[in-house]
């Protein structure tokens, strides 16, 4: 069990499993499983119920007697490795993403958004759950770039229907932009931009039009750039890149420039 952390939380009444996650003590699945074994309390006294409302600014929370308090704020990037699965546990016993973080000093983290078990690139996390929700909410019109190589020779029809959108069992998917970076005899590289995160969205919107995705690789999340980090490393966001996802409005760079590149 980890140790307690050192610090103050921040947030209103939430379930308990949600306080223990906001806290950065432990994913909402293992409070579950910790409170269930009847080893948390709250204000001294046992708590077995899942759906027990606390404050945690002001509750007294424990596991194992051991006092749980809010863990300092980090807020990463990691360049993830295609063939892992975005999530804590895999019931398929899968490598996770958390397998590049084994090591090293941090609190528990959180990816902030996925990156399907086949797609690469750059993977924010942080243990600051209200940033991760500001980041990830269509209204904030976080972009994410994404470089795309395709079994096929794009023309300019394909490009106005990944722009142009389409519903696709039931939902609406649609990319911000497209273009072509790169043409070979057989496929080609693609920069795709999407505003709104929604599962596998490039890959449902190519496969509706014939195209079938080779590779993809996510360099830019809001103008913060994957750069030259090494796949399966991580690093923390410098203040300039928190900035830069703090008001993405106000500091979003011209895509066309971006040097990270796949191509």
């Amino acid at each position: 069990m980890r140790k307690p952390f050192a610090g103050r939380p921040d947030g209103a009444v939430v379930s308990l499993p949600r306080a223990l996650s906001k806290l950065g003590f432990c994913s909402r699945t293992q409070a579950e499983a910790l409170i269930a074994e009847g080893r948390v309390r709250v204000d001294g006294r046992a708590a077995r119920n899942v759906a027990t409302r606390v404050d945690p600014k002001r509750a007294r929370i424990t596991v194992d007697g051991e006092p749980v308090v809010a863990e300092r704020k980090v807020y990463l990037m990691l360049n993830k490795p295609r063939g892992l699965v975005t999530t804590r546990d895999d019931p398929q016993e899968r490598a996770t993403v958390y397998d590049c973080l084994k090591g090293l000093d941090l609190p528990f983290v959180t990816p902030v958004g996925r990156l399907d078990k086949a797609s690469e690139g750059l993977l924010l996390l942080t243990n600051d759950t209200r940033w991760a929700q500001r980041v990830l909410d269509p209204a904030s019109n976080v972009e994410k770039v994404y470089h795309v190589q395709v079994d096929c020779q794009p023309d300019p029809a394909m490009l106005e229907r990944l722009e142009a959108g389409m519903v696709l069992d039931g939902e609406r998917l649609v990319a911000k932009s497209a273009r072509v970076l790169r043409v070979g005899s057989r496929n080609a590289w693609l920069e795709v931009v999407l505003s709104e995160g929604k599962n596998r969205q490039i890959r449902r919107l190519l496969e509706a039009i014939g195209a079938n995705v080779i590779r993809l690789v996510r360099i830019d999340v809001g103008g913060v750039q994957l750069g030259d980090l090494r796949q399966g490393t991580v690093r923390h966001l410098t203040p300039g890149e928190k900035a830069m996802l703090d008001a993405p409005a106000r500091n979003a760079p011209d895509r066309r420039e971006a040097s990270a590149s796949y191509r």
